[in-house]
């Protein structure tokens, strides 16, 4: 119901099928108010770039902002879809969002990190292992992420790369960051960034999580640090006994970018129904690649002409999880049945018009 007291608008949002409802205020985003108040809407990046929040308006109207094409064409708008992160509501709306669950989010939190270990897993991926506060708690979903917060108001978003019942164990985050040269927060990590120092992070963010009500068997799908996720999921699967089918598949230019190749060769050993299939695109001779080759998202149809009995999870490079997603609705899997987290870079984000 909309409601103008104290000369504030605000307007009921209902989700369906779930039927989960919740207000926005007339000057925020959908998603905005939906994290607010622990509404699982998905989204990804909260910037029009990825599309992973994209929902049906079913009735009722909204302003939509500023995003990218390829998030939402003109003719998706034109048979009434929207994308939460960039719209602002001008009505009480109905909308439809399948993947909405009905568990309340994890609370936001910021505080302040020690940045415990440095480890190179690869020249261009460090792992970074952050010591949080003891005061503070931080609960969430395994594939998950933070922000850090940076001066003048600028943001990165990592993937938590451990699952949440290692934090007891270790008392450490663990990230996987890639460095981009030229980047505003890399370059730090490479070249500045030292052992104790201290960062500001929030979060969790993300609706890229094992939906464990479901007991179809699993494709999870990784192109380079797009790993960091999966492994927090994998992590979680074991420690909860989690019994699913599933099958990794990990993509990089060359060997070296399947940087802990090790730890999932080890995990498989240790899960019975865990399989793992690395994919190389671009070996060279001296990499004596003897696996699969081309590109990671089309090997998952090499071995599945149908995915429509299947849940995937995939994570890394937009152009990975968007040529997935779209080749994958055609092998037959439900688009509810598709969870993604595309890692949109500052450079992603700027054509957003």
């Amino acid at each position: 119901m909309t409601s103008t007291a104290s000369s504030s608008t605000t307007y009921e949002v209902r989700i369906q099928p779930s039927g989960r409802t919740f207000t926005v205020e007339a000057d925020e985003t959908i998603l905005g108010a939906a994290i607010r108040q622990g509404i699982g809407l998905p989204y990804g990046c909260k910037d029009g770039a990825c599309g992973s929040c994209k929902s049906l308006k079913l009735s009722g109207s909204v302003a939509q902002g500023p995003h990218q094409d390829k998030a939402l064409s003109e003719a998706e708008q034109s048979q009434g879809k929207i994308l939460p992160c960039c719209a602002r509501p001008t009505s009480d709306l109905v909308l439809e969002s399948k993947q909405v669950g009905a568990e309340g989010a994890y609370p936001i939190r910021k505080m302040p990190v020690r940045v415990s270990t440095l480890e190179r897993l690869a020249p261009d991926v460090m792992r970074v292992t952050l010591q949080k506060p003891a005061s503070e708690a931080l609960m969430f979903h395994a594939g998950q992420y933070v922000e850090f917060l940076l001066r003048d108001g600028l943001r990165r978003s990592y993937s938590m790369a451990n699952a949440p019942h290692t934090l007891t164990q270790e008392a450490g985050i663990e990230l996987h960051i890639r460095h981009m040269p030229g980047g505003v927060f890399t370059d730090k990590v490479f070249g500045e960034l030292k052992e104790r120092d201290i960062l500001r992070i929030e979060g969790p963010f993300g609706s890229f999580y094992l939906r464990e009500d479901s007991e179809k068997p699993l494709i999870l799908l990784a192109s380079g640090t797009g790993f960091a996720p999966i492994k927090a999921i994998l992590e979680s699967m074991q420690y909860k006994n989690i019994q699913r089918a599933v099958r990794l598949y990990w993509g990089g230019r060359r060997p070296s970018d399947l940087y802990m190749n090790d730890w999932v060769e080890e995990h498989v050993k240790a899960m019975p129904n865990l399989s793992y299939v690395p994919v190389v695109s671009d070996a060279l001779p001296q990499d004596n690649w003897a696996g699969r080759t081309g590109f990671v998202h089309r090997a998952v149809l090499d071995d599945f002409a149908d995915l429509s009995g299947h849940q995937v999870y995939a994570c890394g490079a937009p152009i990975v999880v968007d040529s997935a997603r779209a080749d994958y609705t055609r092998a037959g899997l439900p688009e509810e049945e598709f969870f993604a987290d595309a890692f949109i870079s500052e450079a992603d984000k700027a054509p957003a018009a």
